[in-house]
């Protein structure tokens, strides 16, 4: 995939607004637009859509620590990006919202879940444990997959920017 300075341009901001939409809404955890805005992204951008959320992922471990933690990002938005990628292109319009947001739900609610491996083996935990990590962790995927859900609500208003600034871009 060969990029133009212009994508490379937008796909830096665009990746840099994720970054700062999770910093801003840092305040109240697990209530963010990323989950929105890789669906967008997606939808929009396909395969391209990978460079503004990797580089998401890179500002989040350079600002914030290439820790533990970090790991699991190098997936999990992957898995939200390849989900978005397997759905057909020709959703009705008039429940294409509704599967965006039930598909930022899901990634919410399974949020800890697929989070869960990398950490019970970078910390030596049994499948015991690592289940018992999962379950402690489900009132905030509970928080995270309803936010998602209704965050989910700015996917169709964000693609449609998108398509309009592409469309500008291209005719001038």
């Amino acid at each position: 995939m060969r990029l133009t300075i212009r994508e490379i341009a937008v796909f830096g901001m665009l990746g840099a607004l994720m970054y700062a939409s999770k910093m801003i809404m840092e305040v109240a955890p697990n209530v963010h637009l990323l989950g929105t805005f890789t669906i967008a992204f997606t939808v929009v951008y396909g395969k391209k859509a990978l460079y503004p959320i990797y580089t998401y992922v890179i500002l989040n471990g350079i600002f914030c620590g290439f820790a533990a933690w970090w790991i699991p990002y190098l997936y999990v938005w992957a898995l939200l990006w390849g989900a978005v990628m397997l759905l057909p292109k020709k959703i009705p319009g008039k429940i294409r919202p509704f599967v965006y947001m039930a598909v930022c739900a899901a990634h919410g609610f399974l949020f800890g879940t697929l989070y869960a491996p990398v950490q019970a083996l970078l910390y030596g935990l049994s499948f015991q444990g690592m289940i018992g990590w999962i379950v402690a962790g489900l009132p905030w995927d509970c928080i995270h997959g309803i936010s998602n859900f209704f965050c989910g609500i700015l996917i169709m208003p964000i693609v449609s920017v998108l398509k309009a600034a592409e469309k500008n871009i291209v005719r001038n």
